[in-house]
């Protein structure tokens, strides 16, 4: 399971990430957008791809993230179920979000707070 912690956690250390409130939701967002929000009641996480990262991810995940059912999700926006979503995958899901939304002069900062870290 993805706790609330690890989403914050993994997030705010992308270059320049805010953590701030999205209805009911929280959202973080760099340059004022958003590339995650967290659903803590339905333990749902939702993020921004486009369609092909969408698919992707979606059958990556063996049924876990999948496309919003409306138009929201034409537009790519993905639900991540938290309880069954694995941890490496959503990280890999986390940067590509935050990448299609952060200035191109943070992505390789963000890649780089991502990396697995190597074991001795």
């Amino acid at each position: 399971m993805i706790s609330l912690d690890k989403v914050r956690k993994l997030a705010l250390a992308l270059p320049e990430a805010k953590e701030e409130p999205h209805f009911e939701k929280i959202s973080f967002r760099v340059s004022k957008k958003i590339f995650a929000t967290v659903d803590q009641e339905n333990k749902k996480i939702v993020l921004k791809f486009d369609r092909n990262d969408q698919d992707f991810f979606s059958a990556a995940s063996k049924g876990s993230v999948y496309p919003i059912e409306n138009k929201w999700g034409q537009q790519g926006w993905t639900c991540v179920e938290m309880k069954s979503t694995d941890l490496s995958l959503f990280k890999d899901m986390l940067a590509v979000s935050y990448c299609g939304v952060a200035p191109k002069r943070l992505m390789d900062a963000a890649r780089q707070n991502l990396k697995p870290s190597k074991k001795p």
